[in-house]
């Protein structure tokens, strides 16, 4: 495939023993210091997405369309584990799968996996469109030359799922409510593409204007979520000007608790 050609593997490059021994190298090492560097749920969560990608995605490709939903899971994990190694610093109990993965004060993590999981399906619908007639030579099941149609309603449905996503994160205290409103225009611009997609079933340019536009939403989403991180600016403001955080002025006034007291009975 044009996509594929030039890949080390398939110009002969490396064997397939070669990359067969790599992989399973770095994928036993990465999970290993996921494991002892960070925390074992989120090792866990890595070991998974390789047998999720290499065990299902992969031969899937060959048998059914829902292939891709397989590799969609795939790039909604990463989110996943990198909250749960946020929330392993945090956290009051013991630590397991359950305290950093459960629970409403979780429910964040999940939503920015959703995204991840939806922006997929715009993307790949468009990416998978002008190269369908390759994707069929070579017996992989893609909607794009299964089903067209459904093709476009799929794309166009996960577009529409961003928006509430975006709403949820805000609901959920990763970002402020100013998250909603500043992501909503590039959310709509992904729709709109999304629904000329389906429309002209990928013709009349709607299958490269859906593409880059969901090239550009992801980071243009993820940006607008870091500088909209709940509490960010106020943090920023405080710092600016001097005033301590909340937790600054506990620490404080424990110390004083305990210092004072101890001056007093030096000096009788």
């Amino acid at each position: 495939m044009s996509r594929t050609k030039n890949r080390p593997l398939v110009r002969g490059l490396i064997t397939p023993r070669g990359a067969l021994l790599f992989a399973v190298i770095s994928a036993a090492a990465g999970t290993a210091a996921l494991y002892y560097g960070v925390n074992p749920t989120v090792a866990s969560l890595a070991a998974f997405n390789i047998f999720l990608y290499a065990g299902v995605y992969t031969p899937l490709k060959r048998i059914s369309v829902l292939n891709t939903w397989a590799g969609a899971l795939v790039g909604g994990i990463p989110p996943i584990m990198g909250w749960a190694a946020a929330a392993g610093q945090t956290a009051t109990g013991s630590g397991d799968w359950k305290e950093l993965l459960l629970g409403y004060e979780n429910l964040g993590g999940w939503l920015l996996a959703a995204l991840l999981v939806a922006w997929q399906f715009p993307h790949f619908m468009a990416l998978s469109w002008g190269i369908r007639h390759e994707y069929k030579a070579a017996g992989y099941k893609m909607l794009a030359w299964v089903n067209p149609g459904r093709n476009g309603r799929v794309a166009l449905r996960y577009s529409l799922a961003m928006l509430p996503i975006c709403v949820g994160l805000c609901a959920t205290g990763v970002t402020e409510w100013t998250f909603a409103a500043a992501s909503a225009p590039v959310n709509l611009w992904m729709v709109r593409e999304a629904f000329r997609f389906w429309k002209y079933e990928g013709l009349k340019g709607s299958a490269r204007g859906l593409f880059w536009a969901s090239v550009w939403h992801l980071p243009a989403v993820m940006v607008l979520a870091m500088m909209e991180k709940k509490g960010m600016w106020q943090r920023i403001y405080k710092a600016v000007v001097g005033v301590p955080d909340d937790d600054e002025e506990w620490e404080e006034i424990e110390e004083d608790e305990v210092v004072k007291p101890a001056l007093l009975s030096a000096q009788q």
